[in-house]
């Protein structure tokens, strides 16, 4: 099961989040390096790298469960993002940008997982 996960587009997209992430808490407050700096800039790297980990791992069941995790990790940075908004943090363009790519990322991770469901959950699941 373990292939080159820099082929994974929702890798790609990952990686391109983070950059993002970064390049927008940059101009965040100095007094914020260990809060909400801090806590984008490790969720947004958590989603790339649990995606990569469960590449590696040995069946889909794994797979699955780490892109799950990711999953999560994106939420937990879309409710960041919302909060730097709120807190006029960062500029309004790459909030939106950062947004639009977490979101894209949200949808590709959701199709991935449903992917690897395995036939008998999804029958019940459509029943």
């Amino acid at each position: 099961m373990a292939q080159n996960v820099q082929n994974l587009v929702v890798w790609q997209k990952a990686i391109e989040l983070t950059v993002k992430i970064y390049e927008l808490t940059r101009s965040f407050p100095k007094d914020e390096i260990y809060g909400l700096t801090s806590q984008m800039r490790r969720a947004s790297v958590s989603i790339a790298s649990n995606v990569a980990e469960g590449r590696g791992r040995l069946s889909h069941a794994e797979f699955r469960q780490f892109l799950g995790i990711a999953q999560g990790s994106v939420f937990e940075l879309r409710t960041q993002l919302l909060v730097a908004r709120k807190l006029g943090m960062g500029d309004g363009k790459s909030l939106d940008e950062a947004g639009f790519l977490s979101e894209e990322v949200s949808k590709m991770l959701f199709a991935f997982i449903e992917k690897l469901r395995p036939a008998t959950q999804k029958l019940k699941a459509d029943s």
